[in-house]
This record gives C-alpha cells, sequence and structure tokens, in this order.
C-alpha cells in the first residue's frame, strides 16, 4: 500500500517519538509513505485565528504537491495537521475559493487528493482481523483510555468517527490484545493551546482528562495528536499538584503500542522519550505462543 505522508512540525520535534513509532510500524506493515517533497506548515493553529484565506492556502499548497507528484491518499498523523489539511480540501471544492486559493500559492491545486488521518489508514485499510494476526505481544492486561481529543471528530465535516463517541482507536487497541475502557473524556479538550496564554484554565483542563482516565480504571492514555501527548505527559506533574492525587499515567501514542504489539523494540518506537516513565508497564507483555 502506499500514501503520501505528510509529517507536519512536530514528528521530528515535540512528537520525535510519534515519528519514530510511524515510521518503524508502517515498515513492519509493509506500507509504504512517501513524504510529499517541499511540504511547508498547515498553519495550525495561529493562521485560522488570524486569517481565512491564509488558512485555507498553507495547508491546500500541500495538497498540490501531492497533486503533482501523484499522491492520490494523504496520511496525517497529527490531528491538528489533518483537521486543516482536511478543511482545506472541502474548502477547494468550492471553484471560487479554488481559483483564489490557487492564486495565491501560485500553484495548480484541484483538492483530489483525499486527506487521511493516520489512524484512520492504520485501522480502516488494515482490518481487525489482519492486524491480530500479526501481533507477536498482545498487550492483554492493558487497560488503555483511547484519548481523540478534540480535533479529529469535529466539526462534522472532518470527524473520521463519532463526535460524541468514536470507537476506531478502541477497535485498533482491542485489535492488539489491549482492554479499551470506557470513559465520558474521550473527546473533551485537554487545553493544550491554551497552555500559553491562559496557563491555569489550561492546566485544570489537562487534570480534568487525567483524573477520570484514573478513575475510569486506565493504566494508561493513548492518542493520535502530538499537542495532546506533549500536554498530558508534560504537565501531569503538576496535574497531580492541581487534584491532591497520583495519576502515573504514562501517555503513548498510539503507533508506540502497535509497535510493542508487533515486537519492535522500545527503543526504535521513541519509548523512552516520555516524561512520565512508558517502558516499565509494557516490559511484561508476553510473547504470542
Amino acid at each position: 500500500m502506499k500514501y503520501g505522508l505528510y509529517p507536519g512540525c512536530s514528528l521530528n520535534g515535540t512528537g520525535i517519538e510519534y515519528g519514530l513509532s510511524t515510521k518503524a510500524v508502517a515498515q513492519k506493515l509493509g506500507i509504504d509513505f512517501v513524504e510529499i517533497p517541499d511540504w511547508n506548515c498547515c498553519g495550525a493553529s495561529s493562521a485560522h485565528n488570524r486569517d481565512h484565506l491564509l488558512s485555507v492556502a498553507l495547508p491546500a499548497r500541500n495538497l498540490a504537491l501531492a497533486e503533482q507528484h501523484g499522491l492520490d491518499q494523504i496520511a496525517v498523523p497529527c490531528a491538528a495537521c489533518y483537521q486543516r489539511m482536511k478543511a482545506a480540501e472541502v474548502a477547494l471544492r468550492d471553484e471560487p475559493t479554488r481559483r483564489e486559493v490557487g492564486e495565491v500559492i501560485e500553484m495548480k491545486v484541484e483538492g483530489k487528493s483525499r486527506t487521511r488521518a493516520l489512524v484512520e489508514v492504520f485501522t480502516n485499510d488494515l482490518d481487525a482481523e489482519f492486524l491480530s494476526s500479526v501481533v507477536v505481544r498482545p498487550l492483554s492486561g492493558l487497560k488503555v483510555a483511547s484519548y481523540y481529543g478534540c480535533l479529529l471528530v469535529k466539526p462534522a465535516q472532518v470527524a473520521i468517527d463519532s463526535p460524541e463517541n468514536p470507537m476506531i482507536m478502541d477497535k485498533l487497541m482491542a485489535a492488539l490484545g489491549a482492554t479499551p475502557v470506557e470513559w465520558s473524556y474521550k473527546t473533551e479538550c485537554c487545553g493544550g493551546s491554551l497552555a500559553i496564554t491562559r496557563p491555569e484554565a489550561s492546566l485544570g483542563m489537562t487534570a480534568n482528562v487525567l483524573k477520570y482516565a484514573k478513575l475510569a480504571g486506565a493504566d494508561c492514555i493513548v492518542t493520535p495528536c502530538p499537542l495532546c501527548t506533549s500536554n498530558l505527559d508534560m504537565r501531569q506533574k503538576a496535574a497531580e499538584g492541581l487534584l491532591g492525587m497520583e495519576l502515573g499515567l504514562p501517555i503513548y501514542y498510539f503507533t508506540e503500542l502497535m509497535g510493542v504489539a508487533l515486537g519492535l523494540e522500545m527503543s526504535q518506537l521513541g519509548l523512552t522519550k516520555h516524561f512520565v516513565e512508558a517502558t516499565s508497564l509494557l516490559k511484561n507483555t508476553p510473547a504470542a505462543q
């Protein structure tokens, strides 16, 4: 299988473990990701807060580049990048908008390349039966809170699943042998975008997500969003102080848990790069008999 890949600004920076695990898992599964040449920042989230045309033009240039290189489907790991790319794809269906954007980016763009969230590719294009068949270290006994955040399932025009109770990542975790927990905060905002401008409000939102995952009996949280991961991981100690309770919840990218289940080494997946220690919980994962 071949897809275009839009890595965005996080996969080699704050979300480097997402980048490492995505490449390792794709190679293991025989998926060919072709990085869009000369890609640019999609503008999330500063552009759409300032100028609508800019917010469409920035991701539209990436779509135009994908079209030029014959990449019909674009896998996007970052939830924020996915939303901006998908929103541009939708906006380009309008001919006057498409013409105006083409003038701004000085490139022909038709909006024909399809934007796909990476979790959607790994779950919908690889069925559960196949995934279960390639698992060599089932995540048996691991209770996982699947945290989608607010960008993959809202608004409806770009949603990859139900905005109220998405299950796509829960199904993926189940195929890997883990036990998804039921909880009510899976699509609540973690406050990551407010961390600089309104840190107190952000911390309260972060703490709530962590608290309710813990109360649901989760051993860890899994997410497809670099901003959410950084926020829940890096600020977890501060959240413990605010809540007056110990949390100790590793925050994993779904690709990291896929990699472990597929038998890849933890060092390949970036699992040693977390703030909350993330390897101990997985070291007792048994090999399949």
